[in-house]
């Protein structure tokens, strides 16, 4: 599989299940991203949350989760918003540039399917300098707002236009 294989996104499905649970981050990052066996379960159990496969071509590269209650993530009501959770590409593909492009096939899955929806909100922790600067390069703006509830400590609230 090249890097330069189409990136697209689409709801996890069983068949596609195992794939995304043999999905890995290198050890520094989990505390980031948690788990995503955990990840993938929570999300098919909340009617609110759609579990989301990152494929390059057929291979699956990448998994996040959206939540159509966006104080989920932003821990107060932000108009025609959802949530991105748990974004992850795996540790054997990072670095090439397909989290951005995933951003970008992420925003316009959600402005096919959720045509309302008008901002993508994203936590990242402070301490995730990598991660802040793929982000920004994928289109977010801190917001200059912190959440202070997170496991690994506080995380910049990043927000990114859609449409």
């Amino acid at each position: 599989m090249t890097d330069a294989a189409d990136i697209h996104v689409t709801p996890v499905t069983p068949a596609l299940a195992p794939a995304v649970r043999a999905l890995r981050v290198a050890a520094d990052q989990y505390p980031y991203v948690g788990d995503v066996t955990f990840n993938l379960i929570d999300a098919e159990r909340d009617p609110l949350s759609d579990a989301m496969v990152i494929l390059a071509g057929d291979e699956v590269v990448g998994f996040y989760r959206l939540d159509y209650a966006p104080t989920t993530v932003t821990c107060k009501p932000l108009e025609a918003a959802i949530g991105l959770r748990a974004f992850l590409i795996d540790r054997n593909r990072q670095g090439r540039g397909l989290g951005t492009r995933a951003i970008r096939a992420c925003c316009e899955d959600i402005q096919r399917r959720h045509p309302d929806r008008r901002v993508l909100a994203l936590n990242v922790n402070c301490r995730n300098v990598a991660a802040i600067r793929a982000y920004r390069n994928a289109g977010f703006v801190d917001s200059g707002e912190l959440y202070f509830g997170g496991s690994a400590g506080p995380q910049h609230l990043m927000l990114r236009r859609l449409g």
